[in-house]
């Protein structure tokens, strides 16, 4: 299950569609990180370049140019090497660019310098994403001057730069029906391991324990990497939205809150669930978890084409603050507790963002100022939450330590959406059977 070279051709062909005639885009590839002294992190693509010619490795350049003779599409790469391939690896190099990536024309990274300027003289634009990586843009800057400083001898430096990541960005929003497939793998491969996760939660385990427990069921299933860094919040770490430290004993009577996600072929999933940590909820935790998978099946209904990304955030809003008020936890008219932000000390993110190759994908939320329409294709999270604080004076002390979120991957498709991640139970009935099953 993988992006077919097809695929990635009609990626490129739609991006240069939308390019001026005599333009360029020029796409840089992710450089390895180095982690300590001689080893460096797990190697990962950048995601545009990735989304556009699925070529795994470091130190390349990818270069659109729309109506070239001699082909659209140039790679520059490393070259094969059989001493350091020995090493660290097998390489593609410039010939298995061309005929396993489909690259046109391909060129040795080392030539860069002597060709690439040559192929920016004369351009009326330069589509480039200038920001992300200080290195190229410098290199990109050197071309530019190399040429102007040719202009008494007839070299023509290109007219305009143009960022290329509105054009990109939109472009990668809506998936094809390649990458939904792999999004609903991910989320399967997810939705095993939170379950497998509630299965191994008890009173003394520590939360990297359960997180241990998550990797393993990426990895057996095929996604050997999370897409972010697994949160795994007991207790009074629930209250804490970005906790990666994992490194606390669970007790009875707890909640653990574990957000996690595999990546799989590139694709991210994003799954939240909190749960007791001895399999049974207590009365005030059970009274928060309904509110919020409320809220979460209020914004699911509210995803739908036509719709606004905000509809679903504001629908979240509106049964979090009416059940806090009906809880005793906030005083007064739900419409003017929302108007006036009442449930923000509970309640103080967004309700999800755009999915794909990236957890927080690419794309636009607003469009000319306004909130952008929702429409087949697009992928999101719907992710509403409740935490309060172990120190919040302003409410008894039975409520306090409780951090509750539920978050599922979401693809609205043309009568409403589907939930990629719906396997592993919501339902605090269905947690605590799981639980219970695990501990017969």
């Amino acid at each position: 299950m993988k992006i077919s070279r097809q695929e990635f051709a009609r990626r490129r062909q739609r991006l240069m569609a939308l390019m001026e005639p005599n333009s360029i885009a020029i796409i840089p590839a992710a450089r390895e990180q180095l982690r300590s002294r001689d080893t460096e992190y797990p190697f990962r693509q950048d995601s545009d370049f990735h989304y556009l010619c699925g070529f795994p490795e470091p130190d390349a350049v990818l270069v659109l140019i729309p109506g070239r003779g001699h082909g659209e599409y140039v790679l520059f790469c490393r070259e094969r090497d059989p001493a350091l391939e020995l090493w660290h690896g097998y390489r593609a190099g410039p010939e298995g660019a061309c005929s396993d990536y489909g690259a046109d024309d391909a060129f040795p990274i080392g030539d860069i310098d002597d060709i690439l300027p040559g192929l920016i003289e004369g351009r009326d634009r330069v589509y480039y994403s200038m920001g992300r990586s200080a290195d190229f843009d410098r290199r990109i800057m050197a071309w530019v001057n190399l040429i102007r400083s040719k202009e008494a001898s007839g070299s023509v430096p290109p007219g305009e730069f143009t960022d290329l990541d509105h054009m990109l960005h939109d472009l990668r929003l809506k998936k094809s029906a390649a990458e939904l497939r792999l999004l609903a793998h991910a989320g399967e491969i997810t939705a095993r391991a939170h379950s497998r996760a509630m299965r191994s939660a008890a009173p003394g385990v520590f939360e990297y324990q359960l997180e241990a427990e998550l990797l393993h069921e990426f990895a057996q299933g095929g996604a050997r990497f999370p897409a972010y860094p697994s949160i795994v919040g007991s207790g009074p770490n629930s209250c804490i939205l970005h906790y990666t430290q994992n490194a606390r004993a669970m007790r009875k009577g707890e909640l653990v809150l574990i957000d996690a996600g595999c990546e799989y072929q590139g694709y991210a999933a994003d799954v939240t669930r909190t749960f007791p940590v001895d399999g049974q909820f207590s009365r005030q935790q059970r009274a928060i978890y309904s509110i919020v998978l409320e809220a979460q099946q209020a914004a699911i209904a509210a995803v739908r084409p036509g719709n606004h990304w905000n509809a679903p955030h504001e629908a979240t809003v509106e049964v979090i603050t009416r059940g806090l008020r009906d809880l005793g936890l906030l005083s007064g008219e739900v419409a003017d507790l929302v108007a006036e932000g009442a449930y923000r000390p509970f309640y103080m993110h967004r309700a999800g963002h755009w999915l794909g190759l990236d957890v927080h994908d690419v794309g636009d939320y607003r469009v000319a100022g306004t909130w952008r329409q929702l429409e087949p294709g697009m992928v999101l999270t719907v992710e509403p939450g409740i935490y309060i604080a172990p120190d919040n004076t302003d409410v008894a002390p039975r409520w306090r330590g409780i951090g509750i979120r539920i978050e599922d991957d979401v693809v609205v498709t043309e009568e409403g959406c589907e939930v990629l991640t719906a396997q592993v139970p919501r339902d605090p009935d269905e947690i605590e059977a799981l639980m219970a099953v695990a501990r017969a």
